[in-house]
């Protein structure tokens, strides 16, 4: 811990400042369907969804999917290709597979009940240090930290912490200063409080200081440093990508589509075939000579692209440029591609940027 955060510590009124923070939650607090009961899977569950998710996107996400898998044994003997389904369009799918093989050590390993020690819980796959400390906290009232991003802004503003929240090495600092101020009676409502402080009030730009609860323990506030804090370092520069994708049909009202690899981006996701362009010539001849190397499909595209697609990863942009063709002869030489009825599209489990594709493509 940095000296200077550690003697703002020591002139918070500890006591005070718990009980202004949680009784502006008790007051506040918004009613989110995964704070209707404690039940350690559901909370991790929504934590998990949570992560790079804005928490109206997640609302209706969250309710199907507890509606769908309602227990850790529903979840653990579900299909994959169900779980990315319902998982379909929140993105970050490394965080469901993650979830699913977890959840499955839980069912085989601990007859289905969530771990409730530190050790046990962080062993999982994909359980980090805060996800541990918001199912220990929030399910089973262990007084341990919940540090995430808005956690971090909150507490470098209210201690003055002017380390680097995009190091990883800042977490310790911002883990520690919680344990110094956490509620031991309610660590539950503690770290939910702090993270509906973030999400509410003490937001990443132009915080509402003058409705802020705790303002009166803020050494930002009082120092007006609020829109200096937190420090963060700037992302590394956006890779951008130019795609060609292709929609194919044969006569018979089928579509070609494909299965992406088991690992990497998207895993294990479907699309429609594409390749990534050279940026040298004509975007749909080179589509049209990929299609015939990689699936020795002859097909003559439509001379103009349906639609252009843009999206945006946390580290990637793609571009996509979308064809449409008709195929009569489809001898694939691809693994995991198949053809299947128009209808049944959407039964799979397609990223988001193809089932944009898939909408423009209908639309036509």
């Amino acid at each position: 811990m940095n000296f200077s955060s550690l003697n703002q510590i020591e002139k918070v009124n500890a006591a005070q400042f718990q009980r202004d923070l949680l009784q502006w939650y008790e007051e506040e607090k918004r009613d989110l369907p995964w704070r209707k009961d404690k039940d350690p899977y559901k909370i991790w569950v929504s934590e998990i969804m949570l992560q790079q998710t804005r928490v109206d996107t997640v609302i209706p996400y969250f309710e199907r999917f507890i509606d769908q898998f309602p227990t850790v044994k529903a979840l653990a003997e579900a299909e994959e290709e169900d779980v990315l389904k319902a998982w379909e369009g929140l993105g970050y799918y490394s965080r469901v597979r993650n979830l699913q093989a977890a959840v499955r050590e839980v069912h085989e390993q601990y007859g289905g009940r969530v771990p409730h020690t530190k050790e046990e819980i962080s062993s999982l796959k994909g359980v980090g240090p805060y996800t541990s400390g918001a199912i220990l906290s929030i399910a089973y009232g262990v007084p341990e930290p919940a540090v995430d991003g808005n956690v971090m802004r909150v507490m470098s503003r209210i201690l003055s912490i002017w380390d680097d929240i995009a190091k990883a090495s800042s977490r310790k600092v911002f883990e520690e200063a919680i344990r110094q101020l956490i509620s031991e009676d309610d660590p539950s409502s503690f770290n939910q409080a702090l993270m509906e402080l973030g999400a509410l009030i003490c937001t990443p730009s132009s915080p509402a200081c003058l409705l802020c609860p705790v303002r009166e323990h803020c050494c930002a506030f009082h120092e007006g440093t609020m829109n200096e804090l937190p420090v963060k370092t700037k992302k590394k520069t956006m890779r951008h990508l130019h795609l060609a994708a292709a929609v194919l049909k044969t006569e018979m009202g089928e579509v070609v589509i494909q299965k992406r690899p088991p690992q990497g981006l998207l895993a294990n996701l479907w699309e429609f075939p594409n390749t990534e362009l050279s940026g040298i010539g004509s975007p749909k001849v080179e589509l049209e000579l990929f299609l015939k190397r990689e699936y020795e499909i002859e097909t003559k595209l439509k001379a103009e692209p349906i639609a252009k697609i843009q999206h945006v990863f946390s580290h990637l942009t793609w571009d996509i440029d979308v064809y449409e063709g008709r195929v009569t002869d489809y001898c694939s030489v691809k693994e995991n591609s198949r053809l299947v009825k128009a209808e049944e599209v959407e039964t799979y489990a397609f990223s988001v940027s193809h089932q944009k594709i898939w909408k423009k493509a209908k639309d036509e």
